[in-house]
């Protein structure tokens, strides 16, 4: 009977290699980043992520001999023996830290079936194109190679099993380039298998932090595979797809701020009016970091302002009410005429990791004319969203720490 995730054999640097391999998520860096980041590092997973490194610096990331590179590169690095998959499928609990935060989870292949029932479920749009190329990608290699983000609702035993397989001596031990350290252990043990796969089981839903691309794309394969296998079980690897699921108390969330070209034509006098009709408007002596939800830090004129949404604004959808659909819909679009924050290219947006100096410099630089510090959105309400079907408005979350990639792949042979 398929169960929502299951063990599998990985596929894994060999012991000692992992801090040649392990690499940032593909869509984190551009294709001249990951060549200047790759440079020197024949072992780097980026070079089956964004195998166009390896070619033509004008090539398109989309053309076919960049798959068949990213192909090429992981058979190498298997007949090397720099990856060696394990003898038997496993659990793997993997741990993030950043700083003083840490946050243990599981990596597991998690059912195709049940994201298709949306039991494990979304909260984005995906884009065809982006599908495309994972489809393309994950083909190419008969793997899947880049996590999907998952979060559970917190579970005292499954947590406590996790941080007790934590206080061990680890496998993988390694700090990125960007100071966050990775580890990793594998549960082979069959009885604490068992218990995880059926813990997880008894939940109604998982979610999807990140990796909806990659999550939709698995989802396609499947779906295909399916078609043309007549002797099809449900068992195949390619019904499952690789996550790393993290109780949802641990994960963390950053802002997602927004920085705007110019006022709509507004004076600055004008545009704080017409704030106040939606906004209490309140100088700030500070950066204006917002402290609690329906809370705007804005930045205008070399000037902090703290705005508060009136509660008359704030309606009961579980979409409408979050910080980023408030901002949007009672500023950026009726004063900004900014209508799809997609596609307007008046507006930019500047992860909260890089903090609120950054938006300061992106105006006082004339680049921008206002910014707008938003409050980062609870999990609990990315949760609320996915729960009621809806989708969040456009870069509304901004995780960290992030995965590496290549540190367990999910083989579909």
């Amino acid at each position: 009977m398929p169960t929502m995730i299951r063990p599998f054999a990985g596929l894994r640097p060999v012991a000692g290699r992992a801090a040649d391999v392990a690499a940032p998520p593909y869509d984190v860096l551009n294709s001249a980043e990951a060549r200047e980041r790759a440079k020197g590092k024949p072992w780097s997973f980026l070079h089956i992520s964004k195998p166009e490194i390896d070619l033509a610096a004008d090539i398109s990331a989309y053309d076919p001999a960049v798959y068949a590179k990213a192909a090429e590169n992981l058979a190498r690095m298997r007949k090397e023996g720099v990856l060696v998959q394990d003898d038997q499928p496993c659990y793997y609990v993997y741990q993030l830290q950043m700083g003083e935060h840490v946050q243990t989870g599981l990596v597991a292949a998690a059912s195709v079936a049940d994201y298709d029932t949306n039991r494990i479920r979304k909260h984005e749009f995906t884009r065809p194109d982006k599908e495309d190329d994972r489809v393309r990608q994950i083909t190419a290699l008969n793997a899947q190679t880049g996590p999907v983000l998952l979060a559970y609702r917190a579970d005292a035993a499954i947590d406590d099993l996790l941080a007790r397989v934590a206080q061990t001596t680890s496998e993988v031990d390694i700090v990125a380039d960007d100071g966050i350290k990775h580890r990793l252990w594998v549960i082979r043990d069959a009885a604490s298998i068992n218990d995880i796969t059926r813990r997880f089981d008894a939940m109604p839903a998982l979610y999807i932090a990140d990796g909806h691309h990659r999550s939709a794309s698995a989802s396609r394969i499947a779906a295909t595979r399916r078609a043309e296998n007549a002797h099809h079980n449900g068992e195949e690897a390619y019904n499952y797809f690789l996550t790393v699921m993290f109780p949802h108390t641990q994960m963390r969330i950053f802002d997602y701020n927004r920085v705007v070209k110019d006022l709509n034509g507004h004076s600055s006098a004008d545009f704080l009016a017409a704030i106040g009709k939606s906004f209490t408007v309140e100088p700030s002596a500070e950066q204006a970091r917002p402290t609690q939800r329906g809370e705007v830090g804005m930045y205008l004129d070399k000037q902090w302002y703290r705005l508060r949404i009136k509660p008359e604004h704030v309606p009961a959808d579980p979409v409408a009410r979050l910080d980023v659909s408030l901002l949007q819909n009672n500023l950026l679009q009726p004063l900004l005429n900014i209508q799809d924050p997609r596609r307007d290219v008046r507006i930019d947006f500047v992860g909260g990791i890089r903090g609120l100096g950054e938006l300061e410099k992106r105006v006082n630089s004339g680049e921008m004319q206002v910014a707008f510090a938003l409050f980062a959105t609870p999990m609990q309400d990315l949760m609320a969203v996915a729960d009621a079907g809806e989708v969040m408005p456009p870069k509304s979350t901004w995780f960290e720490p992030k995965l590496a990639d290549g540190l367990v792949s999910h083989l579909l042979e």
